[in-house]
């Protein structure tokens, strides 16, 4: 499980996933959480804007971030 640091909370979700490079873009991160390929703390997520705060686990394409505040 990789840990990310964010500076200010909430984040959201959709930026993650680009941040960190798990997609090349903001549009194909909004496709692949439409989708239903994205799980929040063990549950699958179809929110894009979903706000993601410290604590949270984002599952995504065999990777697992857990998220904290800097």
């Amino acid at each position: 499980m990789r840990t990310v640091e964010i500076t200010k909370q909430p984040v959201e979700l959709f930026k993650i996933l680009k941040f960190e490079g798990l997609v090349t873009t903001g549009g194909e991160a909004k496709l692949v959480i439409a989708d239903g390929q994205v799980n929040v703390n063990g549950e699958v997520e179809t929110r894009k804007r979903r706000k993601i705060v410290a604590g949270d686990v984002i599952e995504f394409a065999g990777e697992s971030l857990q998220i904290q505040l800097a």
